[in-house]
């Protein structure tokens, strides 16, 4: 659980949120193996070099929560729930099985295709594996063991193949008679998953969740009220997310840092799904789930206002995403102070603590990943270096002396 004490070094001052654009001959091999033109062997290869590059690259700008890009993956949410027992990917799954008015799911339906790796509950669940250890033991082996805390793994969100399906949808009834049971197994995967990465060292969770910008979007909470297969409300849907979340968190060491990063979306060619500030979630979203750090997009007025930060206790983190990742064109670094100013007198204000005390709270980052999808936004790897660079600076001159 998150403690009364705020828990720092993790997170930094600068942050990313893990993707980080992938080399051409990556994506390349990728392609060749899915047509049969390569062997998986040459692809692991590829994928080693390109991550020594990358921490490389990490480490010469001066970042400490350092990731492996996420090279290993397809899309950011990785291999977690198709590695469980009990789940499958449907490859073509019928459109009726999806809440249809989710904002990723009008994406690609507006588009004319199947929403995006679905996996689904076919049967009990249980974690058999974890499917990122290997993952992350080639990520610290990189690196000195003194830096380990620091090293960052990205999660997917567990609700992740719950929200996008219609009522009863997500799993078969013979097999669990309500969300109450199959959420228990859910958070007892979770749990597992979350030991065997503590035991082999890791130390720096982050848990990626477009999900709860869902929430916040007028679309979704008017498709989900007009939706009658639903027995909650979209408020109640929050308050069992929620629990869900502390359930899968309830037994993590209490020097394993969890952080949740909320966005709006980040797709192929730089798209996003929803938009909406995050007032109508800020109440329980920072005071009622057991995490040490948010992780917020701030870059567009999609995201709203930094007023729902005054809800802010004063033992949580936030890293204001400030710095777009989408496009190439780079911030004004006085207008991104001004920025971080106007969201620590917001928190001051609502804590009670001098603006001093309230930038301890804070830190700077991207609004999200730059490959959130393997492809990647639509910025160049050199557009990418001089966000990073610019991430880095911003925080150095706002913390000067700290990571």
């Amino acid at each position: 659980m998150s403690s009364t004490k705020l828990h720092q070094r993790p997170p930094f001052r600068a942050e990313h949120l893990g993707s980080l654009l992938r080399p051409q001959n990556l994506l390349d091999t990728r392609v060749k193996i899915d047509k049969k033109e390569a062997q998986q062997s040459q692809l692991e290869t590829i994928e080693d070099s390109a991550i020594n590059d990358v921490i490389k690259l990490q480490t010469d700008l001066g970042y400490h929560p350092i990731s492996d890009g996420e090279y290993r993956r397809h899309m950011f949410w990785g291999s977690f729930f198709p590695g469980l027992e009990g789940f499958e990917e449907i490859k073509n799954p019928p459109l009726d099985i999806f809440r249809s008015y989710m904002p990723d799911i009008v994406a690609f339906t507006e588009k004319g295709h199947k929403p995006g790796e679905s996996v689904i509950c076919t049967g009990k669940i249980k974690h058999v594996g974890s499917t990122y250890v290997g993952q992350w033991n080639y990520l610290k082996n990189r690196l000195p063991k003194e830096r380990w805390g620091e090293l960052k793994l990205t999660l997917p969100a567990p609700e992740w193949y719950h929200m996008r399906y219609s009522e009863g949808r997500a799993y078969p009834k013979d097999v669990y008679n309500n969300d109450e049971e199959y959420f228990a197994d859910i958070a007892k995967a979770y749990q597992t998953e979350l030991q065997i990465l503590y035991d082999a060292g890791l130390r720096n969770v982050q848990i990626d969740d477009p999900n709860f910008a869902y929430f916040c979007a007028v679309p979704a909470q008017k498709g989900y009220a007009a939706d009658k297969t639903n027995s909650r409300t979209f408020d109640g849907l929050l308050d069992t997310y929620i629990k869900l979340y502390n359930d899968c968190l309830a037994a993590r060491p209490a020097d394993m840092h969890v952080g949740l990063h909320i966005c709006r979306g980040n797709f192929v060619g730089s798209r996003h799904f929803s938009e909406g500030g995050y007032d109508d979630i800020a109440t329980k979203l920072f005071n009622n789930i057991n995490v040490d750090t948010y992780y917020l997009e701030y870059d567009t007025p999609r995201a709203g206002g930094f007023e729902p930060l005054k809800f802010l206790p004063k033992d949580r983190n936030v890293i204001l995403g400030i710095i777009t990742s989408k496009f190439p064109e780079l911030e004004d670094i006085t207008e991104m102070k001004k920025k971080v100013d106007q969201a620590a007198s917001l928190i001051a204000e609502g804590t009670g603590q001098t603006k001093e005390q309230a930038m301890n709270q804070l830190g700077v980052s991207p609004q999200c990943g730059f490959a959130s999808h393997s492809s990647g936004n639509a910025v160049t790897h050199d557009d990418m270096v001089a966000k990073l660079k610019l991430v880095r600076k911003l925080a150095d001159e706002l913390w000067p002396g700290q990571p």
